[in-house]
């Protein structure tokens, strides 16, 4: 594949998304978990103590940021294979029970489109995995909504055969473009992304979404959209690009809203940070929020700089 003629600049966004990606899934990690505890540790903004450590979320970012540094474009059959030589270096980063299946199946070389389009006896995965995964695709596409979308499903589709499971790694994706681009104000951010996603129910939850009004709470909101809980594109995305659009600006703020949702936090948080970071150059990520995270070096065959 040719690459663009302006692909350093296009891997430079790519790689802050990660890093937003990276250290939004990392900091929800240290709350996946519920007690006594949790609530007051949120309302309180207690820091995590210790390494954060990511997750499948982060591990598959990576992927996805190295086949678009090898190729330009989201290879297929390079990204499949991809995602099989990371999952083998560590099973143990939280994948779901059906993400253990397609990937063990991808090392033992059996073709993507049969292990994807097999699962949950053929109807194909609609999980949150193509999308939390999907912010550096925008980042990378960023002057092309259009393909920013059409890259973001290639790329879902890879595991994730279902309607559903594509749409929001497509909503993800151009919202991250969109976001990269600045191309109006924070509210008008859900629907634009609207525009560019199929009719499905990731679709109705957008909707949704973006008829919250301004004064809409974090609990209200996790009422009308979900949190992720379900572990489904649907009950995932649209709470995720609420909490991105209402705090854009502010990478710091988007995170603790977005983790005060509960729910698959790790997941939630990635997508906004993938997103937020985009929006301001990474200027309101705290320093030290990055320094508390895993390094990427853990999790890349080339090592993070060389991404």
């Amino acid at each position: 594949m040719t690459k663009p003629i302006d692909h350093d600049a296009r891997m430079t966004r790519a790689r802050l998304s990660l890093d937003g990606l990276a250290t939004g899934d990392a900091f929800g990690e240290c709350f996946f978990y519920f007690d006594d505890d949790i609530n007051p540790r949120i309302r309180e903004r207690v820091i995590p103590a210790g390494l954060w450590r990511y997750t499948d979320d982060t591990v598959m970012a990576l992927a996805i940021v190295e086949i678009l540094a090898d190729c330009g474009a989201i290879d297929q059959d390079a990204l499949a294979r991809r995602f099989a030589e990371k999952y083998a270096l560590d099973p143990g980063r939280g994948y779901g029970g059906m993400a253990h299946r397609i990937l063990s199946e991808l090392g033992r070389g059996l073709p993507w489109q049969v292990a994807a389009g097999r699962a949950f006896d053929g109807m194909g995965s609609m999980g949150n995995g193509g999308a939390m995964r999907a912010g550096p695709i925008g980042a990378y596409f960023a002057d092309d909504l259009n393909l920013s979308a059409e890259q973001a499903r290639r790329s879902a589709e890879v595991t994730h055969a279902h309607r559903e499971g594509q749409a929001g790694a497509i909503a993800v994706a151009v919202a991250a473009a969109w976001a990269a681009g600045r191309r109006g104000d924070a509210h008008q951010l859900l629907p634009s992304v609207l525009s560019f996603v199929q009719e499905s129910e990731t679709r109705e939850g957008l909707v949704r979404a973006a008829k919250l009004p301004p004064d809409c709470d974090v609990r209200s909101a996790v009422k009308a959209l979900g949190n992720g809980s379900r572990v489904l594109a649907q009950d995932t995305v649209p709470f995720a690009l609420w909490c991105a659009a209402r705090h854009l600006d502010n990478y710091e703020e988007a995170l603790w809203t977005t983790v005060a949702g509960l729910g698959d936090v790790d997941t939630t948080c990635a997508i906004v940070g993938s997103i937020v970071a985009l929006s301001d150059g990474g200027a309101s990520m705290p320093a030290e929020w990055r320094d508390a995270r895993e390094s990427l070096d853990v999790m890349s065959q080339r090592g993070a700089a060389g991404v």
